[in-house]
This record gives structure tokens, sequence and C-alpha cells, in this order.
């Protein structure tokens, strides 16, 4: 799907990381909430409270999920699942579109 249709989207952008990762939440009719953004090419760690699955619309990244000792590699129209309340390591190799999907 190219677009999230029927949706709010907050103004305010969310920066994260001294502005390597920027995103805007949106929610939707159901009231559910997502974000969409991209992260510039660096290392970062995020920690989720909720699960979560990262949508990888277009580039390239290595994931260190919780559990796992050796990233593997992601590329745009693949995702990936987080569980809530842990921690992944993300390598953004190129400048990576998203969607991450909450709940």
């Amino acid at each position: 799907m190219d677009a999230l249709e029927q949706v709010a989207v907050l103004k305010k952008a969310n920066v994260y990381f001294d502005g390597k990762c920027i995103s805007h939440t949106v929610r939707l009719a159901d009231g559910s909430r997502k974000s969409v953004g991209v992260i510039l090419p660096s290392t970062l760690r995020f920690t989720t409270g909720a699960p979560e699955v990262m949508e990888l619309v277009e580039g390239r990244c290595r994931v260190t999920l919780p559990g796992e000792s050796a990233p593997r590699e992601y590329r745009g129209g693949e995702s990936f699942s987080v569980p809530g309340d842990s921690a992944f390591d993300i390598e953004a190799l190129e400048p990576l579109h998203y969607v991450c999907h909450f709940g």
C-alpha cells in the first residue's frame, strides 16, 4: 500500500538522535497509531513500549533484534517485528523510509 487513508497527522515532528530519525505520528479512524519517518545513515538503539512492526518502504539497514547476537539485513518492501518493552539496534545503510505499526 502506497498511502494511509483517512488519517490525522500530528503537525509537530518527532525528532530523535539529533535529527538522525524524524517521524510524524499518524492516527487512523479506528484510533490506532502509526509513525511515518526517515532514519538517516547512522547506528541507533531504539526502545519499545508496545510491540512494533517496522515496515520498510525504501532503503537498506541491518537490525539486531532482542535475543539475537548478529544483525540481519532488511530492505524496502520487508518488515520486522519487535516485542514490547524491549530494544533493538538498527544501522541505516542509506536513508531508510519506514512506517512503524504499534500494538
